[in-house]
């Protein structure tokens, strides 16, 4: 994901409504984090396992466990949408834990405010 200005991470944590972080001793090897207002909308963020431990199932516990916060914010409004910005050719990855892509429920693209 790149380095980031610690002020802007630390802004970025203040308003996370949820973040999972998995560590090896004092390293940080994969996190994840929810944004939103809790009855609408949530968006799944910055999900990454640095690559040496890719393929070891820790991107699977995480995102076991932001299905299990999003369910959790489902008691509130069952109809919480919960989106997912993926990077392009792991859709499959995510498609196990219960998510589609916008054609597929027939929701459009999707788009992004970039410069």
């Amino acid at each position: 994901m790149g380095k980031r200005n610690n002020e802007v991470v630390e802004e970025a944590l203040k308003n996370t409504l949820s973040a999972i972080c998995v560590y090896d001793n004092e390293e940080i090897i994969g996190s994840a984090r929810i944004i939103g207002d809790k009855t609408i909308f949530l968006y799944v963020c910055d999900v990454m396992v640095i690559p040496e431990y890719q393929g070891k199932k820790i991107g699977t516990e995480i995102m076991k466990r932001i299905v299990d916060i999003i369910n959790e914010y489902r008691k509130i409004n069952p109809n919480i949408r919960g989106y997912l910005g993926t990077s392009k050719g792991k859709e499959h990855f995510y498609k196990k834990f219960g998510f589609k892509t916008r054609q597929e429920v027939d929701l459009g693209e999707g788009m992004i405010f970039f410069n």
